[in-house]
């Protein structure tokens, strides 16, 4: 018996061509031969990559997962055709960044914890691809992931990832590896199971460039994850496989290939994995700049990269340009940032035009008057300058004047009335208004 049209209910559906049309294939899988599910699922993996958010969302199911299990399971489908489309739909669900329930709800998901478990425990007759392909539609289709799986696919698709075979099959799947291990966030991974391999994997693309621009990424994004649960990695981080450098080069090269102007169709195809790439390391940023102590030279460079992006996604970019302003508030408290060059970066200029707009959230405006809080204090400790008192008076002068240019008074006069509230609400310190200011 085939699955007719009202095995999936239109109301689940954003109807779009796109929505009806994949409807229409993935209704018609049940009753093709083998080659004929093939052909139709890589039309659905066309489809789903030019749909926006919003319309994958709509076909993202449980009840379409569930479909998908029995139809396994009445052998209507096969494993290797139901992988291929389930691996294309967790693709992109990462670079759409939609945020989901359905597969983890799904008789599907509970089928492919089962079968890692089981494929994992075996001893002669592992087929190692299945368990690879497993593992990646499982941490790619999830959200959250079981502690007892997270073991066995890390071990699996390290192997995997660890691949260098020249060739763009194995970079697809090296890169497919590294995705799904990005994906794994707010859980803590013993060493043992990554670390050398995934500094391997970054050392060996500085010097080779053996990966795509997506993979590298991701390989960094997996270990910056770490970080959070584990800050014994921080001189691995920062003075071995040097990631402020690092940042700072990508960002700049994906800063100069990307259409910042317009935001129409950056949900789908290359331009939704460049967006990827750009989010994932501005990301990335932020977290180090939050945990990081450890600083060296090349943060000048960094610091020039982040505020170029934030300038450059201000516009259309919002979530880009929010995390490179979150990372800055951070870098101002670190005792390796220069203030003098903070300011002479643009560092101040941006935080004093943004606290200029009528649409600020409650919360952005808290971190604006944190920033300034951070910066009039350290402009009063002469040993951030190095006991340079003609540097000190000078940077110190410099920033009044822009503060005097852009009538920050004025600025900081509108919103006393709702400062101590919002430091209640958010459950922040209160903030004196004058100690933001930075007096000559």
């Amino acid at each position: 018996m085939s699955l007719s049209n009202d095995d999936i209910s239109e109301n689940e559906f954003l109807i779009t061509a796109r929505t009806k049309k994949f409807s229409k294939l993935y209704c018609k899988l049940e009753g093709c031969r083998e080659d004929e599910q093939m052909q139709k699922i890589q039309e659905m993996d066309k489809l789903l990559e030019k749909m926006n958010k919003e319309e994958f969302e709509s076909v993202f199911k449980a009840d379409l997962f569930n479909k998908i299990d029995k139809m396994i399971d009445e052998k209507k489908l096969t494993m290797k055709n139901a992988i291929k489309l389930l691996k294309q739909m967790g693709y992109c669900k990462t670079l759409k960044k939609a945020w989901t329930y359905e597969f983890r709800i799904s008789l599907l998901n509970k089928r492919f914890e089962k079968m890692i478990i089981c494929e994992n425990l075996k001893k002669d007759v592992k087929n190692e691809d299945l368990l690879a392909n497993l593992c990646e539609c499982y941490l790619l289709l999830r959200n959250l992931h079981s502690e007892e799986l997270i073991p066995i696919c890390v071990s699996c698709l390290m192997k995997v990832a660890s691949k260098k075979e020249e060739g763009e099959e194995t970079q697809k799947e090296v890169e497919m590896a590294l995705l799904a291990l990005s994906n794994l966030r707010f859980i803590k991974i013993e060493q043992e199971l990554y670390l050398n391999e995934i500094k391997e994997i970054i050392l060996n693309y500085q010097e080779h460039y053996n990966l795509t621009h997506l993979a590298y990424q991701s390989a960094w994004q997996f270990l910056i994850r770490r970080f959070g649960k584990d800050r014994s990695l921080e001189d691995d981080i920062v003075n071995e496989l040097h990631f402020i450098n690092e940042a700072s080069v990508e960002l700049e090269k994906h800063l100069k290939c990307f259409d910042w102007k317009s935001k129409e169709e950056k949900e789908r195809g290359k331009e939704a994995k460049e967006l990827l790439i750009i989010e994932g390391w501005t990301s990335a940023i932020c977290e180090v700049f939050s945990l990081c102590e450890l600083w060296n030279e090349e943060l000048v460079g960094l610091l020039e990269s982040i505020i170029r992006v934030c300038l450059a996604s201000k516009d259309n970019y919002r979530d880009i340009s929010e995390m490179c302003i979150y990372s800055l508030i951070k870098g101002a408290g670190k005792r390796n940032m220069e203030i003098d060059t903070f300011v002479k970066k643009g560092a101040i200029d941006i935080f004093l035009e943004e606290m200029k707009q009528s649409t600020l959230l409650n919360e952005e405006i808290l971190n604006f008057f944190h920033f300034f809080l951070i910066i009039s204090k350290r402009m009063k400790k002469k040993e951030v300058f190095e006991n340079d008192e003609a540097k000190r008076k000078a940077t110190k002068m410099e920033i009044f004047e822009k503060m005097e240019e852009e009538g920050f008074e004025d600025i900081v006069a509108s919103f006393i009335g709702v400062i101590s509230i919002l430091c209640e609400r958010y459950d922040k310190a209160p903030i004196k208004v004058d100690d933001c200011f930075v007096n000559v």
